[in-house]
């Protein structure tokens, strides 16, 4: 017999899988690759193994974490939602007491991976965690609650920067700059397939926020992202490598908001955007690595 949302009976194990949303892997790529942006650019090449090891499982357990937290927060809002009534703790195939294990558990993992790293950035992981905590709330009561979000992922820039080098600089800066405003584009593209049901809750997000000029707010996003990676590139003197994944970047998100620009696009195409900056960042990535060197 079916359960409540019409979803198989399933182990505890593959709920807890989901609950960390394991089976989605472009959430957590996405969130990992801004992180191996900075270490790589920090570190003029290539950083020691075991720092990016770190830096690769520290943003599997945060973004867990993160997941977790948000699913605990909306447990009562996610069954009224399409996209999230069957997750496990929507659809109560997983306990509160199973879901606070599991969060308490993630972030366990991620300060232990923590204290490997240097006093300033440990000391931002710290000042990350009330942002991861506090995000899901913010639909509540800000209206733009991707920009919490989006400080969230900036602290994936400024933690493994400072691990690699141990202070902050211009580019930087720039570089978290531009991690801010991808968030922004990529994650209002997300908000974008839940809008009706947000609306109806009320609940707000950068989709309802924007409105009718959701798809050129994105598209200022990547742009403003473009111009924040250029200059983070003169800044560090990259080369051709760079420049020409920056261009492909460009001509991707251009192509994205396009397609954004058209009229009643099916639901599935915003996942489909969504994951597809997962490619444009390791695109990126390539070229931050390649740009160092040639």
């Amino acid at each position: 017999m079916l359960t409540q949302f019409d979803r198989p009976p399933e182990s505890a194990f593959l709920a807890v899988l989901r609950l960390l949303r394991w089976d989605k892997p472009a959430g957590r790529l996405i969130l990992m690759i801004p992180a191996l942006w900075a270490v790589f650019l920090a570190s003029h090449g290539m950083p020691p193994a075991p720092l990016v090891g770190v830096i690769v499982l520290g943003t599997l357990a945060t973004s867990a974490a993160g997941c977790v937290i948000n699913d605990l927060w909306d447990r009562n809002i996610d069954p009224q939602v399409e996209r999230t009534k069957t997750r496990p703790l929507a659809s109560r195939a997983l306990t509160v007491q199973t879901g606070i294990g599991v969060a308490l558990i993630s972030f366990a993992c991620a300060a232990i991976l923590a204290f490997y790293l240097n006093p300033l950035s440990f000391w931002l992981c710290v000042a990350a965690v009330p942002v991861i905590v506090c995000y899901p709330l913010a639909k509540r009561f800000f209206p733009v609650p991707q920009l919490v979000l989006s400080i969230a992922w900036g602290f994936a820039v400024l933690i493994s920067w400072t691990a690699a080098v141990n202070h902050l600089e211009l580019a930087t800066w720039l570089l978290w700059g531009a991690v801010v405003l991808w968030t922004m584009g990529f994650d209002t593209v997300y908000a974008m397939s839940d809008r009706e049901d947000d609306l109806r809750l009320g609940v707000n997000s950068s989709a309802i926020f924007f409105g009718d000029y959701a798809a050129i707010a994105v598209g200022l996003f990547f742009a403003g992202t473009v111009i924040l990676l250029a200059a983070a590139g003169i800044n560090l003197h990259l080369h051709i490598g760079f420049w020409l994944a920056i261009g492909t970047a460009a001509i991707l998100w251009f192509l994205q908001y396009s397609q954004l620009r058209k009229t009643d696009l099916p639901k599935l195409v915003y996942g489909q955007i969504f994951r597809q900056n997962v490619g444009v960042g390791f695109v990126i990535l390539a070229g931050i690595i390649v740009g160092e060197i040639f």
